[in-house]
């Protein structure tokens, strides 16, 4: 049969909740910089501009 797990303590669900919260934050700090960078243009982004294709026709 199916036992009930034990309840986790109110400062193990916070201890989570806050690691996580961290590094979403940090994240997504990250990603602002590297908006701001590549607009600015004092960026060496990883990905290359998208080159307009020429069409035959």
């Amino acid at each position: 049969m199916a036992v009930p797990k034990k309840k986790t303590s109110k400062s193990r669900r916070d201890k989570r909740k806050a690691t996580w919260k961290r590094k979403a934050a940090l994240q997504a700090q990250k990603a602002l910089s590297l908006g701001k960078a590549v607009l600015s243009g004092r960026s060496s982004f990883v990905y290359p501009a998208p080159e307009e294709e020429e069409e035959e026709s």
